[in-house]
């Protein structure tokens, strides 16, 4: 079984049921840089881990990914192919399903809990709040040679919240894309790095001062009212003691 596997945005308890027991059943397990390591440690110890995760400097082609993983399927063996997050969302994992189609093999796509949500989720900012944000749009912050750009101006026009992955080196220039698109300066922003883990960490500022906020890569960059809620357990705690 080739099985293309979401491992969540870190927490190992964020895995799925589903993916934990192909997990403790892969022979082979190919992994990305961004799973977490309490994730990789549910694999049986016996399990050859390979990985592929792409680093900056030092990137592993895509196509040599798809090419190991159509080697692997052939083999005979149980192989996981483990993605931070969901396989589908900026995983790359259409590709690498292709591959597999394109070879003759078969396989299966296991979701996962993407940082999208979980990121913002796990800071206290819901992505949809009644009142004040009824969307949300994903981007991603980082274009391949030859992409289309992504039309910032017109996300600035259409309103709710924006949730920008890969896009921390290019903060500076996003930002001023928002803001001249109509998008206000003091619009709130919440970048969240190692969401779920104990090293999480979330900077807050409005938008014009996302160039010079000290916000490190990887992070999952929220833009939009929501931005300014804190709904942890600490806050609500905090809240409900001050009314008291």
């Amino acid at each position: 079984m080739i099985s293309l596997v979401g491992a969540g945005p870190g927490d190992p308890e964020l895995l799925t049921i589903r993916g934990l027991r192909r997990l403790q059943e892969a022979d082979v397990v190919v992994h990305d840089a961004l799973v977490g390591t309490g994730v990789l440690a549910l694999a049986r110890p016996d399990a050859e881990m390979i990985d592929v995760g792409k680093r900056p400097g030092a990137p592993v082609p895509q196509e040599l990914i798809n090419e190991l993983l159509v080697q692997l399927g052939h083999g005979g063996r149980n192989i996981v192919r483990l993605k931070g997050g969901d396989p589908f969302v900026f995983g790359r994992g259409g590709e690498e399903a292709l591959a597999l189609a394109a070879a003759g093999l078969d396989f299966e796509v296991v979701p996962g809990v993407s940082s999208v949500i979980a990121a913002p989720a796990a800071a206290g900012i819901p992505v949809t709040h009644r009142g004040v944000s009824a969307s949300f749009t994903v981007v991603t912050g980082h274009r391949q040679r030859g992409e289309d750009a992504v039309n910032w101006h017109a996300l600035a026009q259409a309103g709710g919240t924006i949730i920008v992955l890969m896009g921390v080196a290019q903060r500076a220039s996003i930002a001023a894309a928002l803001m001249e698109g109509g998008l206000a300066a003091e619009t709130p922003v919440a970048a969240i790095r190692h969401a779920t883990s104990s090293r999480q960490n979330v900077v807050r500022c409005a938008l014009s001062d996302l160039a010079t906020a000290a916000v490190e890569s990887p992070a999952t960059i929220v833009i939009g009212a929501v931005a300014a809620f804190d709904l942890t357990g600490e806050f609500i705690r905090g809240l409900a003691v001050a009314d008291t």
